[in-house]
């Protein structure tokens, strides 16, 4: 049966089922065809991070919540600073 053949398919699709298997890369088609997806290069909410981060700062953590969140000490101190209305 052509559905159970990955050379079968178009690329992105046989990558897919290669990684995910062809049950994932059919229901990826059926949620999704015709449509064009971009996927954030963050896989979480900056939003949800920030608040996070302000939680979590208590004056001398700034480099370990720059590495746990992968964010730049830079930009951490900017959330900070933000937070603070400054």
């Amino acid at each position: 049966m052509a559905e159970n053949d990955p050379e079968l398919l178009n690329a992105i699709y046989k990558d897919i089922s290669e990684k995910l298997g062809m049950d994932t890369a059919m229901e990826i088609y059926r949620m999704f065809k015709g449509q064009q997806i971009s996927f954030p290069m963050r896989f979480f909410n900056p939003v949800r991070i920030q608040k996070c981060i302000v939680q979590e700062y208590d004056g001398t953590n700034l480099k370990t919540l720059a590495i746990k969140y992968d964010y730049s000490e830079k930009t951490v101190r900017r959330i900070i600073k933000n937070s603070l209305g400054e």
